[in-house]
């Protein structure tokens, strides 16, 4: 098969790195000094292992700029920022048909539904569980040992991913729920994110130094899931215990991105409960307050 991994930052790079290592012919998208480095040296990958040591590895990657896509793709993964996932469907979308299978793994909720509307090919709704980020162009750094991809909504091709991830060496699952599989990674980052941001620092900080308010964020994100048939309020506890136990430098990229003065995902991940809190009738006070002083210093 033909595979394209769209962004190759912190979740893209590790995805494709593995990717790379199997019979498939991977195709990353990237740009700037980044991609000038993968082309040159391949794509190194810097992991934390369960054993408390660190792993460093390389591999050589097939790395383009979008604009030069060519051929067909039979499988896409969309690893970009969320506020660039339609920009990067139709730069990609003369290279797909309805056979083609396609994911997101955008921070949101609403990512394969937006795809469908656009979209005629085979897509699967999908999140994934991963620390990392891009340490220095060709570099990947990714903390901790926490990694899962969950993915689901077609059977048989949710088959067909499943078996190429595990030649892959990355650990999969094929979810039956896959609507409350996103509202629970949706949660712990919608929290964490905004209250990192807020708060300008990691998230073992504000758990262990804001934990009322991070607990009320936690709170008023599962009222909205529950507005919308999702029941995620066993996640609140299973949130917090996850941070308690991150290194304590894990951060957020949203918080990453509002330290680098770079362009963020304040919108989908602290934006969208405030919009659909007002569409739903509910009141999220707190979300509303950090939402609404964050948006004085995000970049569009």
């Amino acid at each position: 098969m033909r595979i394209a991994v769209v962004g190759l930052g912190g979740v893209g790079g590790y995805i494709a790195a593995h990717l790379a290592k199997t019979s498939h012919e991977v195709v990353g998208f990237a740009r700037g000094e980044h991609l000038k480095k993968i082309q040159t040296d391949g794509i190194t990958v810097i992991e934390d292992e369960k054993s408390g040591e660190t792993k460093t590895w390389h591999v050589e990657l097939q790395a383009k700029e979008l604009k030069d896509a060519e051929g067909y793709f039979d499988i896409v993964l969309f690893c970009v920022k969320s506020y660039d996932l339609m920009e990067a469907y139709e730069a990609i979308s003369r290279h797909v048909d309805s056979d083609s299978i396609i994911l997101s793994l955008a921070n949101g909720v609403e990512h394969g539904d937006e795809l469908r509307v656009l979209s005629d090919c085979k897509v699967l709704d999908a999140c994934v569980y991963i620390l990392s980020h891009l340490q220095e162009a060709g570099v990947v750094r990714k903390r901790g040992a926490v990694f899962a991809l969950v993915f689901g909504g077609l059977e048989e091709e949710s088959k067909i991913l499943k078996k190429l991830f595990d030649e892959a060496t990355l650990r999969a699952k094929v979810e039956d729920d896959i609507k409350t599989a996103i509202w629970k990674k949706y949660i712990f980052i919608s929290a964490f994110a905004t209250a990192t941001a807020f708060y300008d620092n990691t998230i073992r900080f504000v758990y262990e130094n804001h934990s009322n308010e991070v607990k009320t964020l936690l709170s008023e994100i599962a009222e909205i899931a529950h507005a919308k048939g999702v029941n995620i309020y066993d996640e609140i506890e299973k949130s917090l215990n996850i941070a308690k136990n991150l290194p304590y430098d894990a951060d957020t990229s949203m918080h990453l991105d509002f330290t680098n003065k770079k362009k963020d995902e304040l919108k989908t991940l602290s934006g969208y409960i405030v919009r659909e809190a007002k569409r739903e009738n509910l009141e999220v006070p707190l979300m509303q307050k950090m939402y609404k002083e964050l948006l004085k210093r995000h970049v569009d």
